[in-house]
């Protein structure tokens, strides 16, 4: 990429790249686009290769395995980025999960397992990227996940989801609060409803997306690159005193009743 763009000489670990449908590789799309480079991560062996090419595509020079529940496996991530690079401008956690039978409940009826684990999984794993991430901001940086707006409304058939990501952001507050002072801001980026192979677990999600488009301000549906391009600029300089966020882009849907 040539110098002059944005993030120019930044690097940058994207975590949550599935396809090329995901909303992390509309975000690591951008982010190379505005000049970045980037390290990026992918499930298991079965998600591989589907994800190694998007890599190479974009020309990482780091692309190795993270699942958050395997002991190790985000550490070794990170001591590779500190070898490698030697520091860390910004990272994308989007990732989240639920078991299917808790997803599809009552969050009356979530099993403490089930809940357990989409807290792990969906929350707790931003912060464990978090702590690992700070000693390599040295020159300050910005951490980013993935909200929805079920977290502080009621969304049909989103379920149990809808109290992780409530906590998911409250995390970012927290952090935001607490990394400041190491000029760390920390961000929750909330997407409109998106067709993604995550969005496939939930429950009549096509009328979801229709009554967003219909009820929406801007009468459209959000795309991967939308969010994408959002999500880059929030690890710009210019964007340096902005912290703690909710950042909406859903096309207005939030402000409406």
């Amino acid at each position: 990429m040539g110098e002059g763009l944005p993030l120019s000489g930044r690097k940058g670990l994207v975590v949550g790249i599935a396809n090329n449908s995901s909303v992390a590789w509309g975000c690591a799309q951008a982010y190379r686009e505005l000049g970045a480079e980037l390290a990026i991560t992918y499930l298991n062996a079965k998600a591989e290769k589907h994800v190694r090419p998007l890599g190479e595509e974009l020309g990482a020079p780091i692309i190795l395995p993270m699942d958050v529940q395997r002991p190790g496996e985000m550490e070794a991530v990170f001591d590779t980025i500190r070898e490698r690079w030697g520091r860390l401008d910004f990272l994308l956690h989007s990732i989240a999960y639920a078991p299917m039978e808790d997803l599809h409940g009552r969050v009356t009826d979530c099993s403490l397992s089930g809940f357990q684990l989409a807290m792990d999984v969906s929350c707790h794993s931003f912060i464990r990227m978090a702590r690992l991430a700070e000693p390599l901001m040295v020159n300050g940086g910005c951490l980013v996940t993935m909200t929805y707006i079920g977290s502080t409304r009621v969304v049909p058939n989103y379920n149990m989801m809808g109290p992780v990501k409530a906590a998911l952001e409250s995390v970012v507050r927290y952090l935001a609060a607490e990394l400041g002072s190491k000029g760390i801001r920390v961000h929750a980026v909330s997407p409109g409803p998106i067709k993604t192979r995550a969005a496939s677990g939930i429950a009549e999600f096509d009328h979801l997306m229709k009554d967003v488009e219909s009820r929406a301000p801007v009468h459209d549906q959000v795309s991967i690159e939308d969010v994408g391009m959002a999500t880059a600029n929030l690890a710009v300089d210019d964007a340096k005193l902005i912290t703690g966020n909710v950042v909406f882009v859903d096309a207005g849907f939030n402000i409406m009743a």
